[in-house]
């Protein structure tokens, strides 16, 4: 299916979809709500559609320091900004500039529907009883615009730790009571999944990190690899390397990603690695011949560390 939709800068910004569902989400005079992830960092990492959203839009919602890492995209545009803890709040700005005719965009670091916004906003018309995207000429149009997530980034600089299976676990209890976190990272780590963590830290949350180590714990070696993204793709960028026993000594912090490795996770070269499981069903390092060369797929140290 394809419509056709038109920003009022006259950009075309439509979309092809399937299943009958509204394919371009902002349209002439406005009505549009855009829920942007920007990725991890700076413009560089954005993607060409939140790119494309952000120049076309009227207004541009979002905390303070989400919007200071894209300003060079939004630098003409009017901004409505907030402190940490204002999610309510933002969420409210930008629906009332989208329903007031405005085309909106709603910033979110990372992907905007993993810890971020997206859901709010869904969650905030469904209890308000405000229609989107049903095509109605009164409708709000929404869209959710993904961006490259902390975990994704966070693995890149680590190296592969994200191979094979994993869970993500937010430590922050604002919202989620502790004993429901504790279940879940007791759950993860007995599982053997790679556990990712998000918000491990902040000045007043300052305990609950060393105490998902010891839930961890419970399940895997002291030596298990653990790798530590600060900061991921900005200028504070941070990466370490330490133990899971080592854990709670760490540098870490409200901008820091955690990943716990699995059973099979390993260090190699300074590089954190889960293996996906291939050298168990091929001779991966083994010289194998290719027309008339042998070439060698890894390095004998590291066929070692993946025969542990």
């Amino acid at each position: 299916m394809r419509s056709s939709s038109h920003a009022g800068n006259g950009q075309d910004l439509s979309v092809n979809t399937e299943n009958g569902r509204p394919d371009s989400h902002l349209r002439s005079g406005g009505n549009t709500l855009y829920i942007v992830g920007t990725g991890p960092g700076k413009a560089e990492h954005m993607s060409g559609r939140a790119r494309q959203v952000l120049e076309a839009c009227d207004i541009v919602v979002g905390y303070k320091t989400y919007l200071e890492l894209i300003k060079d995209v939004i630098k003409d545009k009017k901004r409505l900004t907030t402190g940490m803890t204002k999610e309510v709040d933002r969420v409210q700005a930008a629906i009332d500039a989208a329903l007031d005719g405005h085309a909106c965009a709603l910033v979110s670091g990372g992907d905007a529907g993993i810890y971020a916004m997206a859901g709010l906003v869904l969650e905030m018309l469904a209890v308000k009883k405000i229609a989107c995207n049903t095509g109605e000429k009164d409708s709000l149009c929404v869209e959710v615009v993904p961006g490259i997530p902390a975990l994704a980034a966070g693995a890149a600089l680590l190296g592969a730790p994200l191979t094979h299976d994993f869970a993500t676990v937010s430590l922050s209890d604002l919202l989620t009571p502790w004993e429901i976190i504790e279940k879940r990272l007791d759950a993860a780590a007995s599982a053997d999944f790679v556990i990712n963590i998000y918000n491990p830290k902040s000045k007043k949350r300052d305990w609950q990190l060393g105490q998902a180590m010891e839930i961890i714990l419970r399940h895997r070696a002291g030596t298990t690899p653990v790798g530590i993204v600060t900061g991921a793709m900005r200028d504070n960028q941070k990466v370490a390397l330490c133990a899971l026993k080592d854990l709670d000594k760490a540098d870490v912090g409200m901008q820091s990603i955690v990943i716990v490795g699995n059973s099979s996770t390993f260090i190699y070269n300074d590089l954190m690695i889960t293996p996906r499981g291939y050298s168990k069903k091929y001779a991966i390092g083994k010289k194998q011949e290719t027309g008339n060369k042998k070439q060698e797929k890894y390095s004998d140290d590291a066929q070692i560390l993946l025969d542990k």
